[in-house]
C-alpha cells in the first residue's frame, strides 16, 4: 500500500511540474527566435545607420554638421550594429537580452543608437 501511495505521489508531482517545464521551453524558443531575428535584421540593415545619423545630427546641429559628423557617426554605428548582428546570429542559441537600443533600426528611427543593457 505504501508503495502505491508513494508511486502516486511521484506521478502526480511530475504531472503538476509538466506545465511549468513546457512554459519554460516556449519562453526559450521565443527568446532564441527573437535573438536570431535581431541578428539577421541588424546584419541586413546596419547600413541604414549612415542616413539615420545624417538625419539626426542634421536636425540637431545643422545641415553641414549632418553631412560631416553624421556620416562618420553613421559609419561607426553601422559597424557596431552589423558586428552586433553577427554576434547575435552566431550565438542565437544562448538567450540574452538585446544590448543595442533600439533593437531594430526602424524602432524609434529618430533616436540615436546606444549600446548597453
Amino acid at each position: 500500500m505504501k508503495k502505491i501511495i508513494k508511486s502516486l505521489l511521484i506521478v502526480s508531482s511530475l504531472i503538476f511540474l509538466t506545465p511549468s517545464v513546457h512554459a519554460h521551453d516556449a519562453s526559450y524558443v521565443t527568446h532564441v527566435g527573437n535573438k536570431l531575428g535581431y541578428g539577421i535584421a541588424n546584419i541586413a540593415t546596419g547600413w541604414v545607420e549612415v542616413p539615420k545619423n545624417i538625419m539626426i545630427v542634421g536636425q540637431r546641429d545643422g545641415v553641414v554638421a549632418g553631412a560631416i559628423t553624421g556620416v562618420f557617426t553613421g559609419v561607426f554605428q553601422m559597424v557596431g550594429r552589423t558586428a552586433y548582428g553577427i554576434m547575435e546570429t552566431a550565438t542565437f542559441l544562448i538567450p540574452t537580452h538585446p544590448i543595442v537600443k533600439p533593437g531594430y533600426i526602424w524602432d524609434n528611427f529618430d533616436k540615436e543608437t546606444s549600446y548597453h543593457k
